[in-house]
């Protein structure tokens, strides 16, 4: 199959390759080790056009494929995860339910300055007793004349409490008491909107430079404009939109595998034991070959599933393999690139730590790996 770009795409990547290894690689560690999220690096990335990648350019982005977006992103994955992963929630859950279910006001109020790449997106899905059961969401939004009011909680939302951000698009039940059964709608809550508040920003062991937050909704009123798409549909439409989100972390998990791949190559043929470089080490070559081989694997699966959606083709099941399949990689490529490094390679001041340390949520994040497991089952009739 051919996964080839175009001339256009081709001369984003490698911008993007560029900009990864002089800026993001130099200046985005620190802001790891802070706990911050670069935003700077995020706003200079909006002045290159590279936030509304998946947005045409009637909507201020540059229309690009959903195979070029997955090599610009290894590109700037490579660098550094957070930032990386930050980026991918904008273009993709951040901005794509309002380029897909938004009306032209919307896309014109909302979406155009997310493309353009001058305010951040986040979605808000998950809830403490609601994640992998997405039907399990309390927030409500219940109708009052002109509007909505929406009161509930979220909790793991990237973006949304950056200098950055916008506010945030959320899932909230849209069902009132005699309803069959649940029913859900997308609504945009903006920041300074009365009633909206957030937690600090949460630690986790890794993405550190990721801003996530818990969101908090009482009674915060929006206007009847605020709905995004079908006040009946919201999980659906979000549910389509995640699907390239899945895409993304695959993608996300082929930088960092690609990273820490590098890093275990420079220090095998550095590293002196017994006389010889440990690359000379057949176990070492193992590793490396074990490592190299699965990465090949993992990325045509993502790049088939990227060229399927660009085809307009189903895709859901190839968006889950690639998702299960290089998450899987990179955590144990991480894991194996430590291990190379030994004693070195556990210390925090080791880059490869640094990745190591941001490999488990790949498993995690847009739908946990067993859910994947759930969505490639029922693909296959079960």
């Amino acid at each position: 199959m051919d996964f080839s770009l175009n001339e256009a795409e081709q001369d984003l990547v490698d911008l993007c390759s560029q900009f990864a290894t002089k800026e993001i690689a130099q200046r985005a560690p620190a802001a790891w080790e802070r706990a911050e999220c670069a935003t700077d690096l995020l706003r200079e990335m909006g002045q290159l056009g590279l936030l509304g990648m998946l947005i045409p350019e009637r909507w201020g982005g540059i229309g690009m494929s959903t195979v070029g977006f997955v090599a610009a992103l290894e590109q700037i994955g490579h660098a550094d995860q957070s930032l990386a992963a930050a980026f991918q929630a904008h273009v993709t859950i951040g901005s794509m339910p309002l380029f897909l279910f938004g009306n032209d006001a919307q896309r014109e109020r909302w979406l155009r300055p997310l493309a353009e790449g001058t305010v951040l997106g986040a979605f808000g899905l998950t809830e403490p007793d609601a994640g992998s059961d997405t039907r399990g969401i309390s927030t409500r939004a219940e109708k009052r004349d002109g509007g909505w009011l929406i009161n509930g909680r979220k909790t793991f939302i990237s973006n949304a409490g950056t200098d950055m951000s916008f506010g945030v698009t959320l899932l909230a039940r849209t069902d009132g008491a005699d309803d069959d059964g649940p029913r859900y709608g997308s609504f945009v809550v903006e920041k300074g909107t009365d009633g909206y508040t957030m937690g600090p920003k949460m630690r986790g062991i890794g993405w550190k430079g990721l801003d996530t937050r818990e969101l908090f909704f009482d009674d915060v009123w929006v206007a009847d404009d605020h709905l995004v798409g079908d006040p009946k549909l919201g999980l659906g439409q979000f549910l389509g939109a995640l699907e390239v989100g899945r895409i993304s972390i695959a993608a996300l998990s082929l930088s960092l595998t690609q990273a820490v791949l590098d890093m275990s190559l420079d220090y095998a043929r550095q590293r002196q034991q017994f006389g010889k470089p440990i690359s000379k080490n057949q176990a070492i070559q193992f590793k490396l070959a074990d490592i190299a081989t699965e990465l090949e694997a993992a990325r045509w699966l993502t790049y088939r599933a990227a060229s399927l959606r660009d085809a307009g083709k189903p895709f859901l099941k190839e968006a889950s393999m690639a998702k299960l399949k290089a998450s899987r990689v990179a955590v144990a490529a991480a894991s194996e690139a430590v291990q190379i490094h030994g004693g070195v390679g556990y210390m925090l001041e080791s880059p490869v730590a640094r990745f190591y340390c941001d490999s488990k949520v790949l498993e995690i994040g847009e739908g946990t790996n067993e859910i994947q497991h759930i969505v490639i089952a029922r693909a296959l009739g079960c």
